[in-house]
């Protein structure tokens, strides 16, 4: 692609879907152009839909041709535009134009070009009758048809020659008016196009929660580490990017969580997994939280007392002391230490435009429930994992890179 072309989003599925959602979508860019190279598991038309619109807003016109016949057709009033035919008996490819997807003024086009070795060649005009900028789009399949597995969607947004992102990286490329940001949601790299000054939010995978028996809680698994440079000068070369994994809760044995992994950009210094929560036993002996960017919370112990784990100074705080009756103690969080039975606070940071809390630790009061495997936190977080209830521990969420300078 051009350096004008800013790759927003890809995926490639790793299971059948009857649709794929693309959402938010930056209104930075004059056009978008949609990429699109798979199977069908029927062959059927695929359309879009914008910003949720169901509505019969949508008019089409089509042309097409298989090499020995040619066909054209037009309708209105239809409840979303149609953009193509994806084959089931070989792969389908369309390149689709979206222009001045970002304006509140005009009605919306798109043009596709779309082709299958096995079926036709065919051009598609589909309008969107509003005038609000596009923010997010649903591609679907039509009839009961699916997306096979291995299909892949890529989203770019088109900026002028003077503008545009500075590097390439990261799941998420977009801008809030005044800086662009990289979002990493698994590991990669981030590639500076010229020297830029950068900020940084690196948070470490959170720790899992500790599993208990016996009527009794394990401890809350510790927030990832948190750590957010300024200032940073970065040069135009590759910086690789680690972001962690959120550690396993711990079994219902039961064992303690294990700790989160490392995220880490560049040759900054890294931000450290969070400690696991402590296992928790009503009749003999459960543990103690373990040390990480925030420390897991203590498990309950029958027969001997239980600690917290500590945090990484700069990064998180400690985990909660055993608590009472049963009950396990929260996982220390970026924002403040865990306690019986509470998290410890995440913090919110902007970085990405918008305010997000992260780096919370597990709790310690069992949630879900008694006999109840905790849920496993949002992703991308460095949530510490809730403790078991008479259960395995939950496990932790997985961290994040976010790299931002100025447009």
């Amino acid at each position: 692609m051009a350096t004008t072309y800013i790759p927003l989003y890809t995926t490639t599925l790793a299971s059948a879907a009857s649709s794929v959602t693309i959402s938010p979508i930056s209104g930075a860019y004059t056009d978008l152009v949609l990429v699109y190279d798979g199977v069908a598991t029927s062959s059927q038309t695929f359309s879009i839909q914008f910003n949720g619109d169901t509505g019969s807003n949508y008019s089409n016109t089509n042309l097409g041709g298989d090499g020995s016949a040619a066909s054209s057709s037009r309708d209105t009033n239809q409840t979303s535009a149609k953009m193509g035919i994806n084959y089931s008996t070989g792969r389908s490819n369309f390149i689709l134009n979206i222009m001045n997807y970002s304006n509140s003024t005009t009605n919306k086009t798109a043009i596709c070009r779309s082709n299958a070795a096995v079926g036709e060649v065919n051009a598609r005009v589909g309008l969107w009758r509003n005038t609000a900028a596009i923010t997010s789009m649903l591609i679907k399949m039509d009839s009961t048809s699916t997306f096979a597995a291995g299909s892949t969607f890529s989203l770019y947004g088109v900026a002028s020659a003077a503008v545009g992102a500075k590097a390439t990286g990261g799941d998420v490329i977009g801008n809030d008016g005044t800086y662009y940001y990289h979002i990493f949601n698994s590991s990669g790299t981030f590639t500076p196009s010229q020297s830029l000054t950068a900020d940084c939010l690196v948070i470490a995978g959170g720790g899992g929660g500790g599993g208990a028996v016996n009527g009794s809680i394990g401890g809350g698994g510790g927030a990832g580490g948190y750590q957010y440079f300024t200032g940073q000068a970065v040069t135009a070369t590759g910086y690789s990017i680690t972001v962690g994994a959120g550690g396993a809760g711990g079994n219902s044995s039961p064992s303690s969580g294990s700790n989160g992994s490392n995220s880490v950009f560049g040759a900054l210094t890294a931000s450290v997994g969070g400690g696991g929560g402590g296992s928790g036993h009503g009749t003999a002996t459960g543990g103690s939280g373990s040390n990480g960017g925030s420390g897991g919370g203590a498990g309950f112990s029958a027969n001997t007392t239980t600690i917290g784990g500590t945090g990484t100074a700069g990064q998180g705080n400690d985990g909660g002391p055993e608590g009472v009756g049963g009950g396990g103690s929260g996982g220390g969080g970026a924002g403040g230490a865990g306690s019986n039975p509470t998290a410890g606070a995440g913090l919110a940071n902007s970085i990405a435009g918008s305010s997000i809390t992260y780096a919370i630790g597990g709790s310690g009061s069992g949630s879900s429930g008694s006999g109840v495997t905790p849920a496993t936190p949002t992703a991308n977080r460095g949530i510490g994992g809730d403790a078991g209830w008479n259960a395995a521990g939950g496990n932790g969420g997985s961290g994040l890179v976010i790299v931002r300078y100025p447009i």
